[in-house]
């Protein structure tokens, strides 16, 4: 099988295959922050409070980068 053959059978939007890319980076970024998280509170009751803005700040920069990954189809598309 020819793999040039493969490609000209394809259509629509690399972007959007891009984005889908994209956004995998974040989600895993997300839960790895909560289960962090999770796991800090556990051991540490006291300090949940403390913690638990942390984990705001770094689901929030985490998010950011998804954000950066749906701009970047756009800016740099046709």
């Amino acid at each position: 099988m020819d793999v040039t053959n493969i490609a000209a059978g394809v259509t629509g939007s690399l972007g959007v295959i891009g984005y889908g890319l994209a956004a995998v980076g974040p989600g895993v970024g997300v839960g790895l922050v909560v289960s962090k998280t999770i796991e800090s509170i556990a051991r540490q009751p006291e300090l949940a409070a403390r913690l638990q803005v942390t984990m705001w700040l770094g689901i929030a920069f985490t998010e950011a980068l998804a954000l950066i990954g749906l701009a970047t189809p756009f800016i740099f598309g046709k």
